[in-house]
């Protein structure tokens, strides 16, 4: 099972008023080995509880597009580098 469905589940049981512990219990008792821990759980309902009920990944920055190399900055001459 991938995180975006254990994340719903982790909304699911949420919504039905288990607390974390109760929701980490009943995830290891049905996915054994591959339920998420405990502060993963903690987290999410963390997050449930300020209002976000997004289960999606949050937006993350991006690395640069170009790396900075000695060459790169010498193909444009417009740089300021001194």
């Amino acid at each position: 099972m991938d995180k975006k469905e254990f994340r719903v589940l982790i909304k699911y049981c949420f919504l039905k008023g288990n607390n974390a512990v109760e929701t980490k219990y009943w995830l290891d008792a049905e996915f054994l080995d591959t339920a998420p821990g405990k502060s993963t759980i903690k987290d999410w309902y963390a997050m449930f509880r300020g209002g976000e009920m997004s289960t999606e990944d949050g937006e993350r920055s991006e690395r640069p597009r170009e790396v900075v190399t000695d060459e790169n900055i010498l193909k444009n001459p417009q740089n300021d580098f001194e």
